[in-house]
């Protein structure tokens, strides 16, 4: 079992939330993991980062599965310019790398904002650090083990 995938489980019992994690096989996409997790496409939390430009730090969006990123409305939420993060970046900040990204288990701090339509649904779905595994939570415990902001960041 891989680093990450530990930390998301420690994540997850440390907040007392039981759940197993499920090894999906191929799902590069959110529609792959909807698919594969057998749930509605916007049960998909996707991790979107973002750069800061002008503090260089990483910035998380958590989005539903078919929603998209509006950079004009991150980045007024944000209060700066974003840029892309590459992925050593992403890997320092979060301890994933792209295409596995949790939104729990970083290991520092990340400063977040949450899609209201995941709060839509009793449970959603999220990457459990690696790019093949996945686990369920209720919704309503994603803003506080996040620490994310419900706001419209979305298309």
């Amino acid at each position: 079992m891989s680093k990450s995938l530990k930390r998301v489980k420690r994540a997850l019992e440390d907040a007392g939330i039981a759940t197993e994690v499920k090894e999906l096989g191929l799902a590069r996409t959110a529609a792959q993991a909807a698919e594969a997790a057998g749930c509605h496409l916007d049960q998909i939390a996707k991790s979107i980062i973002f750069r800061g430009e002008d503090s260089g730090e990483a910035i998380l969006f958590l989005t539903a599965g078919g929603n998209k990123v509006c950079a004009e409305k991150a980045s007024a939420l944000a209060g700066e310019a974003l840029g892309k993060a590459d992925a050593a970046l992403i890997r320092a900040q979060t301890g994933f790398a792209i295409g596995g990204v949790s939104p729990i288990g970083h290991l520092n701090p990340i400063r977040a904002f949450l899609d209201p339509r995941l709060l839509e649904f009793p449970t959603i779905w999220a990457a459990a650090g690696t790019p093949n595994h996945v686990f369920e939570m209720k919704s309503t415990d994603l803003p506080p083990m996040t620490g994310a902001q419900a706001a419209d960041f979305i298309e």
